[in-house]
């Protein structure tokens, strides 16, 4: 049977994939090894956190559905940096890890365009360089269009604890075998990375006296843009701080040589994710650290496992049970499961296009960890994207392709393309130089045009972002319109809130310019009838309104320079006078427009100039 896309594997990248090609009509079938692994979280089961809790609204603005699915599924939500301004606050929910892939499972069942089989993928039937479909473990051919790769952390995966590796998935799954070594005959560069996870605590056992409770926020929140909170605030599920002790770090540093990472194996190739490093890496790196804190985490109402969060290892089993039972509350703790390192292969990301088709083999996409990231909303908003584009692809219409200045989505896709990657890649808000524009609470306004244009968002969605939209810029009219005159009764409003009073009648937009004052404090003298959100943009907008017009300036001069195309054919090495690095990278990259030049390391401005000298001369493209 012939499908147009095959999605090959059913975690979070995977599901977006496969949900957004059968949602655009295309017939499409998601192959995963185990369907009850579909939308698995192996690690922790949270959703969001600082930036990726941004990506996940994203997701949900273009029209995925993580965001909807962990709103229905979560134990607990918080707004993170709350206290601080909105370009770092993002949505973290700690997620229900049976309820979520549950949920998950049911809407990919609904899709009437989407077939799910379990089987193994072993290889791709490629003529001319270009993906006719995949080869099944027992051989058995399936012809598509477009393969979407979105393999996890299973190509050839060994599971490391202790001195000992075993060849299987997170699960104890048998792993994919083959694949990777098929994509290096077909040329790619294949790299080998490494991820871990903490052991899972009985709660019974946990003494959560010792502990500081961290309970979710005290008001609804919600991911997506279209759904109403699915929970209710009295009943989400705490979380516990706990830290490490001097006993822990002594535990640690007297075995180190007994972790599979330090010494006790001596062929590991996998580099560690830099950004969520094991407890051992925490210890050796910052010595001048007396303690590490740790996060006691519940993974489901439908069991006690509790996830300890802070504390991956890849220690043997004896050396695990000395070291949780050194934590705060944690004495008389009894694992139910040991944490372990998981090594796996992933392709070098510089051999993707924009769209996440690869360079090497036409009409096959990959997306997620086999990409090089790490996380799962790293992984679920490039499923989406490689979804969209394989088939906007199909459709014959043009890619949709984020810039760094639309979405947290553009800055990954771009640092992985354009920058590649050493250890598993994670998404941080420092990544973006325009962060104060992908705020989480203008997702919807930024993205949902793009959804609706690539079929994914519906008339009556677009028409209410046009009605919230009209909504901001009325009451920010409005604000500019009203005025506050400083009587006796307003000076008494303004000492019992300890602010100083206005020396004159000032607008409620001049007043708001005060960082101590907020639309709710204004509304002690007069009623603003507009839902919260609206407010709220509103008052983001104008108290940082000198901010965001320097980076919008700033953003234009991105898109200048993205305006500014490489064309496909360019011989790098007719290009006299560039540094020899410059040419190997741009060779490697190559990069679409001069913007992306720009960003490639070992590109100097010096090999710019020079480039674009030659743009000009050879091609009548000017600077």
């Amino acid at each position: 049977m012939n499908y147009d896309i095959i999605v090959v594997g059913g975690g979070h990248a995977g599901c977006e994939s496969a949900y957004a090609s059968s949602k655009k009509g295309h017939k499409t079938l998601l192959i995963t090894s185990n369907i009850n692994n579909i939308a698995d979280m192996p690690c922790n089961p949270h959703i969001g956190g600082s930036a990726k809790g941004i990506v996940v609204r994203e997701i949900d603005a273009l029209g995925g559905v993580m965001g909807k699915v962990a709103d229905k599924t979560h134990l607990q939500i918080k707004m993170l940096n709350s206290a601080k301004g909105p370009a770092v606050q993002s949505l973290r929910a700690q997620g229900d890890k049976i309820e979520y892939p549950k949920e998950m499972l049911n809407v990919l069942k609904t899709m009437k365009d989407l077939k799910i089989m379990e089987a193994m993928v072993e290889d791709l039937i490629v003529e001319n360089n270009k993906v006719k479909g995949v080869v099944l473990e027992n051989g058995k051919k399936i012809s598509a269009d477009i393969v979407i790769l979105t393999t996890g952390t299973y190509l050839k995966a060994d599971i490391l604890v202790g001195d000992t590796r075993t060849r299987q998935g997170p699960h104890g799954e048998k792993p994919s075998q083959f694949l990777s070594d098929k994509l290096k005959e077909y040329g790619f560069k294949i790299i080998r990375l490494k991820t871990g996870t903490p052991q899972r605590i009985d709660k019974k056992t946990i003494d959560f006296s010792k502990l500081k409770e961290e309970p979710g926020d005290d008001k609804l929140l919600t991911f997506s843009f279209d759904l109403e909170p699915q929970y209710k605030i009295e009943e989400q599920l705490p979380c516990y701080l706990t830290y490490t002790t001097k006993e822990t770090h002594k535990i640690i540093t007297d075995n180190l040589k007994k972790s599979s990472m330090y010494g006790a194996l001596d062929d590991i190739e996998g580099i560690g994710p830099r950004y969520c490093p094991s407890i051992e890496d925490k210890v050796v790196r910052f010595k001048d650290k007396e303690r590490h804190q740790l996060f006691i985490e519940p993974e489901s109402k439908q069991y006690d496992d509790i996830y300890l969060q802070g504390f991956s290892t890849s220690m043997p089993p004896d050396i695990q049970e000395k070291m949780v039972h050194s934590l705060p509350g944690l004495e008389n703790a009894k694992i139910i499961k040991y944490g372990y390192a998981i090594e796996y292969d992933a392709i070098y990301p510089t051999q993707l296009k924009k769209t996440l088709e690869t360079k090497i083999i036409e009409n096959l996409f990959t997306a997620g960890q086999i990409n090089g990231t790490s996380g799962y909303e790293e992984a679920a908003c490039q499923g989406l994207i490689a979804g969209i584009n394989a088939s906007l692809k199909l459709e014959k219409k043009e890619p949709l392709i984020l810039q760094r200045n639309e979405a947290y989505i553009g800055v990954l896709i771009d640092d992985l393309i354009t920058k590649g990657i050493r250890d598993p890649y994670r998404l941080l808000t420092s990544r973006a130089e325009f962060r104060l524009l992908l705020r989480s609470d203008n997702a919807d306004q930024r993205l949902r045009r793009y959804g609706y244009l690539v079929g994914l968002i519906s008339e009556e969605q677009i028409n209410r972002l046009n009605k919230k939209e009209k909504e901001i810029k009325e009451l920010f009219e409005i604000l500019k319109e009203k005025k506050l005159k400083v009587t006796k009764e307003v000076e008494n409003i303004f000492v019992m809130n300890n602010i100083s009073i206005p020396t004159s009648t000032m607008t409620y937009y001049d007043l708001l310019k005060r960082p101590e004052i907020s639309i709710s404090f204004l509304e002690n003298f007069e009623v603003i009838n507009y839902k919260k959100e609206i407010k709220e943009q509103a008052e983001i907008y104008l108290k940082y309104e000198g901010y965001i017009k320097k980076a919008y300036k700033e953003a234009e001069k991105l898109i200048k320079l993205e305006k500014k195309k490489i064309p496909d054919n360019i011989d790098y090495d007719k290009i006299k006078n560039i540094a020899s690095e410059a040419r190997q990278k741009l060779k490697e990259v190559k990069p679409t427009t001069i913007a992306q030049a720009i960003r490639i390391s070992g590109v100097n401005p010096s090999d710019i100039s020079i480039l674009s000298v030659y743009l000009k001369k050879e091609y009548g493209k000017s600077e």
